[in-house]
């Protein structure tokens, strides 16, 4: 009965550093997805180049492309990321890779004309050496109440 007792326990403590562990991890990567919209309304290039994966991908309204020319146009102005208000956020980890779902408001100025938009924004994360890379970043336009 003692042995019972003791091995649910153990089982129940498990389990609770378990969860911790994972909403430590889960509450980095959100942290670390704030610091970017950060970076990129900075347009902190050094940063970004540092947290983005080499094969990293970037889909636009516009269109997709990889690290180098989203470095370029952020660096270039081509699009200001000015403010990004975040209004849901959520994190599902698989081994090695956190996807980041966030519901924001994006002001942005793009070709020299300021632009508001709701997007649902996938940030898709690989821990590679102890690090996170962001490994994908895709806008998708929401609709807003009275559009078609």
């Amino acid at each position: 009965m003692k042995t019972t007792i003791i091995g649910l326990f153990l089982i129940l403590i498990g389990a609770q550093l378990s969860f911790s562990q994972n909403t430590e991890a889960e509450q980095k990567i959100i942290n670390l997805s704030k610091e970017k919209w950060q970076w990129m309304s900075d347009k902190n290039v050094d940063k970004l180049d540092n947290l983005f994966h080499e094969k990293a991908v970037f889909v636009h309204m516009g269109g997709s492309w990889g690290k180098e020319r989203e470095i370029k146009i952020i660096e270039s102005g081509g699009i200001w990321y000015k403010k990004a208000d975040i209004h849901e956020v959520s994190v599902n980890i698989i081994d090695n890779t956190a996807i980041l779902l966030n519901r924001i408001t994006l002001v942005a100025e793009v070709g020299g004309n300021e632009v508001t938009n709701p997007f649902e924004v996938t940030e898709v994360y690989i821990k590679q050496d102890g690090s996170w890379k962001l490994g994908s970043l895709s806008f998708t336009r929401l609709h807003t109440q009275g559009e078609e």
